[in-house]
């Protein structure tokens, strides 16, 4: 792993002296994880156990792993496969320094940057969690493409996000696949008025009934591009989910979608301070968790969970730009 640019700055913690970078790292070779799964890896991520890695785990004899839930079965094999990968080369040139969090973080920039994103610096130190949450937790605490703004405010608030973090992070969309029961409640038992009618015969044609498992892309105009089309999408009614086109029906986000539509460099200079704040939402430092060498597993998998004891508020929050 490489390091450009990067600031290193000594903290003391606790009585304990670390090593703390914001930085321009990159990681080894290309980094071939699809933005969109990516993306959502590190959504699904930090929710619900913060972000430490937890849906990377394996299910154990204490139940289904994170990425069992319905919700997460969209994760592609493939993904694990690669920061697994990663993580070995990482460990391979620089010992076991780097956690499977921070590669996780890694790889989501790196995806967005060649995918034709915004490249930006990222705080690491991250380390992983012990424990994975159940699938009751993981089905209260992700918002779900159904719902609507004010469904998803109180989620992105409780976490100490704002409601523009909660539109920019949603331009994640511009890159990406859906099966259409995430959205077939836009067409049946009836067509949502907010659907641009071209549009919805174009998704009607791709899932004609109610019980189609067929499935398209999220971003109709550049649907393998980083950009700010999804925004454009939705001013044109073409969002695909009621929780992407809610965000311009709704007159409380409506001026932060048209101003990413109008202007993309505003939305590049927006994506990466929203990413970085959701990614420290709540994080593991110094001597809590561990740093993994096997992503899906604890280092040590047959012993019994342990309580992590709770960061002080100036960690759990702190960002640097």
């Amino acid at each position: 792993m490489t390091e450009t640019g990067a600031t290193r700055r000594r903290d003391q913690r606790d009585g304990e002296t670390r090593d703390s970078r914001e930085t321009s790292v990159r990681l080894p070779g290309r980094t071939t994880l699809r933005t969109h799964t990516s993306l959502k890896s590190v959504t699904r991520e930090v929710h619900p156990e913060g972000c430490d890695g937890s849906v990377l785990l394996d299910g154990s004899a204490t139940g289904p792993s994170e990425k069992n839930a319905p919700p997460n079965l969209t994760l592609r094999p493939e993904a694990f496969a690669i920061i697994e990968d990663l993580r070995r080369r990482v460990h391979q040139a620089c010992g076991p320094v780097v956690s499977c969090s921070d590669i996780v973080a890694l790889a989501a920039r790196d995806s967005v940057s060649l995918s034709g994103g915004p490249l930006y610096g990222i705080p690491l130190g991250r380390r992983d969690g012990l424990n994975f949450a159940t699938t009751d937790q993981v089905l209260n605490d992700l918002p779900f493409p159904q719902a609507n703004v004010s469904d998803l405010l109180p989620f992105f608030l409780s976490r100490n996000l704002s409601i523009a973090d909660m539109v920019t992070l949603s331009g994640g969309h511009t890159i990406g696949l859906s099966n259409c029961s995430s959205f077939r409640n836009r067409l049946f038992p009836n067509r949502d008025p907010t659907l641009n009618q071209t549009f919805a015969d174009q998704l009607l044609a791709i899932c004609p009934t109610n019980t189609s498992t067929n499935g398209t892309v999220l971003d109709v105009r550049t649907p393998r591009q980083f950009d700010n089309k999804y925004y454009v999408n939705l001013v044109n009614r073409e969002g695909l989910f009621t929780s992407d086109q809610d965000l311009f029906t709704d007159a409380r986000t409506r001026d932060i979608v048209a101003n990413y539509a109008a202007n993309e460099s505003f939305f590049f200079e927006q994506f990466p301070l929203s990413m970085i704040r959701m990614g420290q939402i709540g994080v593991l430092t110094g001597t809590q968790g561990e740093i993994r060498t096997n992503c899906s597993a604890r280092n040590n998998a047959g012993r019994v969970n342990m309580v992590v004891p709770d960061m002080d508020e100036e960690e759990t929050t702190r960002a640097t730009y």
